[in-house]
């Protein structure tokens, strides 16, 4: 990790590749991972942590199941905007016409999570690639 500033227009212009997160800095024993993203990601769960989504460009929806299974809602992230998803709650961002994202994450948390759907192609579902 570099003790210089990090400037995340220039990190973001750094890859093109959708949902596959890259580490800018590390703070104690978390990572500060950015991201492309346009569709889907998959449904997923982090049972032991909450996962922390800050918009930087564009509009994330994030789809959200309560633990029983049995309601749904999608919060909406404008540019700015960010949200907390609680560990343990089903959840799947998206995003129609594409965003760049910046999350908080414990260093080795796994961008499918815990327990998953089927993954497809266009997501990565590694803990990230270090810039």
């Amino acid at each position: 990790m570099s003790d210089e500033p990090i400037d995340l227009a220039v990190a973001l212009a750094g890859f093109d590749q959708l949902w596959s997160p890259r580490i800018v800095t590390r703070v104690n024993e978390y990572d500060v991972r950015i991201a492309k993203v346009a569709g889907e990601h998959v449904w997923h769960v982090h049972d032991h942590t909450d996962e922390f989504f800050l918009v930087l460009d564009g509009e994330l929806h994030i789809a959200l199941r309560d633990s029983d299974g049995d309601g749904e809602r999608t919060v909406v992230l404008p540019r700015g905007a960010v949200y907390v998803v609680p560990r343990g709650t089903p959840h799947r961002p998206s995003s129609a016409d594409g965003a760049s994202i910046l999350m908080f994450e414990p260093s080795g948390t796994p961008s499918v999570g815990d327990r998953h759907d089927e993954i497809p192609e266009h997501v990565d579902a590694t803990t990230g690639h270090v810039l």
